[in-house]
């Protein structure tokens, strides 16, 4: 039998649930999934095999409307590197969302690419509503196929994944067919800590820290790791670490519970807080974080 592989790059706005999407597809949690916007900063990569295919899924941040930092930019780069290795685009919006980003539109429009156009979060929609949406798009985006669907329910992702096998083009595989991603396992430790700042502060807090794993070594079923959260100013440190240290301990309890069931070993966790001012507009520190354009 003929094998396909192909890359399936998906775009669009923060918050319209494309990590959600992507950990169906791939049925595992690769992306981190919360309710607040810009949480997925890397382009990170899922990987289904089969014997007569390979898909290797690729959930890009969400397009940053005037971007602030230099980290924006370096976020909204991966967008256009999207177009450039993909066999299939996802271009992916919420109902009744407003998309102004006319110059996105032009770039799918002029992919010469299939393209699939997925309304999310329909459940919060009516019928109505929906069908109504979905003739407007298809209008700005002739070309793509408009599919209405529903992430977290999981509701048209089977219809979404047998297109996608439609117009994978033959090929032998890219990566291992043992592969789940090809991210390190210290990459996905740092997203495990960092989805729990995002669920546990609030504000600015979030959105000003990054994690570094300086240290992952296993001794029998143990796994002591040890993680930098880099603060942009001395308040967020104190925030952070929290009186007592109640709010750091709060914090890697979680992870490591998380990180437990991620890599189904045991895990010693340590968590220090440090200031680098300024570090979401140093190209240099950003580099040193995975950034890059």
């Amino acid at each position: 039998m003929p094998h396909k592989a192909g890359f399936v790059n998906i775009i669009g706005y923060p918050n319209v649930g494309k990590s959600t999407l992507m950990n169906a597809l791939v049925g595992e949690k690769l992306s981190i999934i919360t309710s607040k916007a810009q949480t997925t900063r890397h382009r990170i990569m899922g990987i289904v095999n089969a014997e007569d295919f390979q898909i290797v899924y690729s959930d890009t941040p969400g397009i940053v409307r005037d971007p602030s930092y230099e980290m924006h930019k370096m976020m909204n780069a991966y967008i256009e590197t999207a177009f450039v290795d993909a066999d299939v685009i996802i271009f992916m919006i919420e109902t009744s969302q407003k998309f102004n980003e006319q110059e996105v539109i032009d770039r799918v429009n002029r992919a010469d690419i299939p393209v699939l156009l997925l309304i999310n979060k329909i459940d919060l929609s009516n019928q109505e509503d929906i069908v109504s949406e979905m003739a407007l798009w298809q209008k700005k985006i002739p070309k793509a196929e408009v599919m209405p669907i529903s992430a977290v329910n999981k509701f048209n992702i089977e219809k979404v994944f047998d297109r996608i096998l439609e117009h994978l083009p033959l090929s032998p595989p890219y990566y291992d067919k043992d592969a789940l991603t090809d991210r390190s396992v210290r990459f996905f430790v740092s997203e495990i800590i960092r989805e729990k700042i995002l669920t546990n502060f609030k504000k600015e807090i979030p959105y000003s820290v990054e994690v570094a794993v300086d240290a992952y070594k296993e001794k029998g079923k143990l796994v002591r790791i040890s993680a930098m959260i880099y603060a942009s100013r001395e308040s967020q440190k104190a925030i952070l670490l929290g009186h007592q240290g109640k709010s750091i301990k709060r914090l890697g309890t979680q992870a490591r519970k998380d990180i437990e069931e991620f890599i189904e070993k045991k895990v010693f966790l340590e968590l220090t807080v440090k200031v680098k001012k300024d570090w979401r507009d140093n190209e240099n520190n950003l580099k040193q974080f995975g950034y890059d354009r």
